[in-house]
């Protein structure tokens, strides 16, 4: 039943320790929480766990023999915050940089990634956890990054579904890219789900920015570890300001040596739009899509 005072009162409590922290872990029936206040039922909650069945390859391992270890989805959104509205934007190609302290074989690159599902992106649930971001950032001071407009009041949230499988021969790696930031304002990740993974797999360690990008996370100093945070139930949810800190992941284990091991996650990148000279500027459009439109308004 929706719970609008309740609502409020649980994003205000959100909004005071991430700022005060510089990064926030959601626990899952907080998150179910706020959906239901938002009047959002378990049903459609519970659909999202059931989404992860149709993920392609990742493009960013076609230089491997094997793409077996990470599969993904793509897309994105405008929060305009003047009209109260969140909508798909058309397709546009993904680029990160070292510039952004992205250092991996394919920084710099462009990279094309298949579009959500639109059972994905018309999922009630879905469209709330965009909301609860949009919530919580607004009015947030964050470290500002160079060449994006924070003269706007609007977001643009790139939507990632990956999924990451580990197998006999193959290790499944969360952040192949080490320790690293995402050129973004504030990240955000979320389970969906998890199969036969062991209870120090996919760790996330949030380091401060004297940690040196592109090393593996085993290299990492202890002075420079902020904290360890892992996502174990459904909606686990954690939020980083990404520019003020760097994070790493530990590799997805297997608990049965005989079975795959899954891990199915939302990332929600969220930055102010390009200027002119941000490397990504020629792919910040705002069009709506053509083909698989969807809006929602801001509560």
């Amino acid at each position: 039943m929706k719970n609008n005072e309740r609502f409020l009162k649980s994003i205000c409590n959100l909004k005071k320790l991430y700022q005060q922290d510089g990064y926030l872990f959601i626990a899952s029936e907080q998150m179910i929480e706020l959906l239901q206040d938002m009047g959002i039922g378990i049903e459609e909650i519970n659909q999202l766990k059931e989404m992860s069945d149709n993920l392609p390859s990742d493009p960013t391992l076609e230089f491997r023999e094997t793409l077996e270890f990470r599969e993904s989805r793509n897309g994105r959104f405008f929060h305009n915050n003047l009209s109260k509205v969140i909508y798909r934007t058309e397709f546009q190609p993904f680029v990160l940089s070292v510039d952004e302290d992205f250092i991996r074989h394919d920084s710099g690159k462009i990279r094309y990634f298949v579009g959500l599902e639109e059972r994905l992106t018309r999922n009630l649930a879905f469209q709330g956890m965009l909301k609860v971001k949009n919530h919580i950032i607004s009015n947030i001071y964050t470290l500002p990054r160079k060449n994006l407009d924070y003269s706007s009041v609007n977001w643009v949230t790139t939507v990632f579904h990956l999924g990451t499988i580990t197998q006999e021969d193959l290790l499944g790696e969360p952040a192949l890219e080490g320790v690293h930031s995402d050129g973004v304002d504030h990240t955000m990740t979320i389970i969906l789900g998890h199969h036969n993974m062991t209870e120090n797999s996919a760790i996330t360690n949030i380091h401060s920015n004297l940690e040196k990008s592109g090393i593996c996370f085993e290299e990492a100093k202890n002075e420079n570890l902020v904290n360890s945070i892992q996502h174990k139930k459904f909606l686990d949810s954690l939020l980083i300001k990404d520019n003020e800190f760097k994070h790493s992941l530990s590799p997805v284990f297997q608990m049965n040596l005989k079975e795959w091991a899954t891990r199915d996650m939302l990332i929600f990148f969220t930055r102010k739009p390009c200027l002119e000279k941000h490397i990504s500027f020629p792919y910040d459009s705002i069009k709506p899509h053509p083909d698989y439109p969807v809006d929602f308004e801001l509560e």
